[in-house]
């Protein structure tokens, strides 16, 4: 994953701009709770988890994963029993491997579990293992990126009073949230937060919407490394009008490709966008609400976050 700097390029077709619905002001938002150390890592957050009360041990957050995953030298650390082989897709393709069973995953005070946890190598994880939304379905995710915090609450559990939160509502398919409240340069999009990924993916259906079959001026060829270890060809271009919930984002790099993440959520045929780490990170905070299907972002209140981040309600 590279960061870029491009210029932006003049879409080829313009129709008339959607009506993204706006973001509200939400008071009713505090994740009570323990909040877990966090360590940033290309903006990519991990925590320590403990894996059938074994560690810590250092796990990836990836609410843009369906289920979690343990590193291969993990299950033979810890001599975890073998299941049958799965087939698991990244974002660079598919690939068959072995399946170990944990008992339970400790995050914090939360625990989830048993899972059937796919493996794959440590070096392409950079991790002991991944956190995905099967073990976050029923749960609260703070991810407090000034604080290097993750907090994870049962969301079944009250909560209290906040403030400034710009809550956008999501729906649910195969546990994943998506936002359909979203736009790039005035295109409907369908829009997944994927804490997992270094950068933002839109899917082949945007970029025909953005740009028809030509290759604007600007746009740069890249190549992505997935947790699998596959190699995944994209294009990348700056924008400068990505609306989430009335929001108007400015400055964001997006690689274009068709990842096999797309069709699992069944958003190959429309214009669709996985919101990486390298846009969430320009965030004081965003939470993930996978019960109730609530996303909220708060603002920092500074020059760079206004170089970022219209308000627009």
């Amino acid at each position: 994953m590279i960061a870029l700097a491009l210029l932006l390029a003049t879409a080829t077709v313009t129709p008339p701009p959607p009506v993204v619905a706006p973001a509200t002001i939400d008071n009713g938002l505090e994740i009570t709770g323990d909040a877990l150390e966090a360590e940033q890592l290309k903006k990519r957050m991990f925590i320590d988890v403990k894996v059938n009360a074994s560690g810590p041990h250092r796990f990836l957050v990836d609410s843009g994963a369906d289920r979690s995953v343990v590193s291969d030298g993990l299950a033979a650390l810890l001599k975890l029993p073998a299941g049958e082989s799965v087939r698991v897709q990244g974002m660079a393709g598919y690939r068959d491997v072995a399946t170990f069973e944990v008992a339970a995953l400790t995050l914090g005070s939360s625990e989830v579990g048993p899972i059937i946890a796919p493996a794959l190598s440590s070096r392409h994880l950079g991790a002991d293992g991944l956190i995905g939304i099967d073990a976050l379905a029923d749960q609260r995710l703070m991810l407090d990126f000034d604080k290097r915090t993750i907090t994870v609450q049962d969301s079944r559990r009250p909560y209290v009073a906040s403030g400034n939160e710009i809550l956008v509502t999501a729906r649910r398919r195969k546990g994943q949230l998506i936002i359909t409240q979203a736009a790039v340069e005035s295109r409907e999009v369908s829009a997944v937060i994927d804490t997992g990924s270094e950068i933002t993916l839109g899917n082949s259906a945007l970029r025909r919407r953005l740009f028809g079959n030509g290759k604007p001026a600007g746009m740069q060829e890249i190549e992505l490394l997935s947790v699998t270890g596959q190699v995944l060809k994209a294009e990348a271009m700056q924008m400068n009008n990505v609306q989430i919930g009335g929001m108007i984002l400015s400055n964001v790099v997006i690689a274009f490709a068709d990842a096999p993440p797309f069709a699992l959520f069944g958003l190959t045929d429309r214009p669709a966008i996985f919101l990486g780490s390298d846009l969430l990170s320009n965030f004081r905070r965003v939470s993930l609400d996978f019960r109730n299907r609530k996303v909220r972002f708060t603002l920092r209140n500074n020059a760079q976050q206004r170089d970022f981040v219209t308000r627009k309600f």
